[in-house]
């Protein structure tokens, strides 16, 4: 069922502090690839603590169009069943609304022996994410890939292991190899692979269902593929990317926010990170509380894939930067177009310059290139209200947090690309303090 409602827009009073309790519900980026995964299987899966966001509602329409069958028993009870795949293509007009589509390979080869994904693929304008990695895994093991016209053609009888290494460590290539692999003949190898907690939680989620799934510290997958998976009942792990921008919210704010169900375990490089700068947080056995006492600090930061500090991070953490006293240094290795929204909060005072070149860190994959990939932050600066329109998903909630800090009004349109990832956003910030009005 994907959203067909029109552009929203709020408008948002800044200057008060937020405060309360959020409550943290699964990550938009699991349960995503959950949703999928569940295909392999012809048996019913049960997610606990799954989010209603926008994107599982796109995930689900593509999921749908295949045979899948979704029903949500409660609020954040997901029940997923395929008893058959009905179509082996993932038509035009649903894979371009998301980055989805890629993953569909596995449950559509595995169960019908081909794949048909358009070419082309939505998803936030921050930088490439070529498919080349996944097909070229598929390839090693075994499958037939064609273009025609702006499909690509994937045909296997049965997908075989295979050695496969990564050139950068990709999670949603880490991802659909785990899915390839499972149900393969023979052994696979992903090697330098993705090790995001979302990915473990994909894995652990596999093995429930009866695959065989070895790790290795050196960033290694094993997998022993199996004849058959079998349903299972798991809990979606909590979004680490909708606390942290929580977090940085109610810093930049100086409030004092107590973010339910919020894991020390997935947020160790970012609540490290946090106390540099001078913010406070307390660990509880259900959360995690985030405050400020006194002036925030500049930092010279670089962000990296997991366990270093997330891209998805990135956007509300600059901004929180404007706040800082002193010059900050962000190096951006993940994605290199990920600084796109900082000419808003530009025009709204804050005091950002980008640069093409590696800075505050080590050179990275995009030094060669002209992408302005670093950018150096001076603050403090006292935030002005202006009008905006959201490009993406994680510019969309900097601006909000922009916005809730800024002297007056701000006008943002474009709310339908946070709700992708943020559920029931404006009660949550409203029941914190904000003010908001929908318009």
């Amino acid at each position: 069922m994907t959203s067909t409602k029109p552009s929203s827009t709020w408008v948002v009073h800044g200057g008060a502090p937020l405060g309360g309790e959020f409550h943290l519900t699964g990550a938009k980026n699991a349960i995503t690839k959950l949703m999928v995964t569940s295909m392999l299987t012809e048996d019913e899966c049960v997610f606990r603590n799954a989010p209603n966001v926008g994107d599982s509602h796109i995930t689900q329409s593509i999921c749908e169009y295949s045979g899948a069958r979704f029903k949500r028993e409660r609020k954040h009870i997901l029940l997923a069943h395929t008893p058959q795949i009905k179509s082996s293509e993932v038509p035009l007009s649903l894979g371009t609304h998301n980055r989805l589509a890629i993953m569909m390979l596995a449950p559509l080869i595995h169960r019908t022996g081909k794949a048909i994904i358009p070419i082309a693929a939505g998803g936030d304008r921050i930088g490439q994410r070529p498919v080349n990695f996944h097909l070229k895994g598929y390839r090693k093991m075994g499958a037939k890939v064609e273009v025609r016209g702006d499909h690509y053609y994937v045909e296997a009888d049965r997908l075989r292991g295979a050695e496969i290494v990564l050139s950068y460590p990709s999670v949603t290539t880490t991802e659909n190899l785990l899915l390839a692999a499972a149900l393969a003949k023979g052994r696979t190898f992903i090697r330098n692979a993705a090790i995001e907690p979302e990915v473990i939680d994909l894995a652990i989620f596999l093995q429930k269902m009866g695959a065989i799934i070895d790790y290795n510290t050196d960033r290694t997958f094993i997998i022993e593929g199996v004849e058959r998976l079998t349903g299972s009942d798991h809990e979606v792990i909590p979004d680490r990317i909708v606390a942290a921008s929580l977090a940085c919210a109610t810093l930049a704010s100086r409030g004092d926010v107590f973010v339910k169900n919020a894991r020390q375990a997935d947020m160790m490089t970012f609540l490290n990170t946090l106390r540099r700068i001078g913010g406070k947080f307390q660990v509880a056995s259900d959360g995690i509380r985030f405050y400020r006492e006194g002036p925030l600090k500049s930092i010279a930061l670089e962000t990296n894939v997991h366990p270093g500090f997330m891209t998805d991070w990135q956007p509300p953490f600059v901004l929180l930067l404007t706040q800082a006293d002193g010059m900050s240094v962000v190096h951006e290795t993940v994605f290199e177009d990920r600084f796109g929204y900082v000419s808003e909060l530009k025009r709204m005072g804050a005091k950002i310059a980008l640069y093409d070149a590696c800075l505050g860190g080590s050179t990275c994959r995009f030094s060669a290139r002209t992408n302005n990939h670093s950018c150096v932050i001076m603050g403090p600066t006292r935030l002005q209200g202006a009008h905006i329109s959201v490009p993406d998903l994680r510019a969309g909630f900097t601006y909000i947090i922009g916005a809730l800090i800024a002297q007056g009004k701000s006008t943002i349109e474009g709310i339908e690309h946070i709700e992708r990832g943020y559920e029931d956003l404006e009660s949550s910030l409203v029941g914190l303090g904000a003010h908001i009005e929908k318009t």
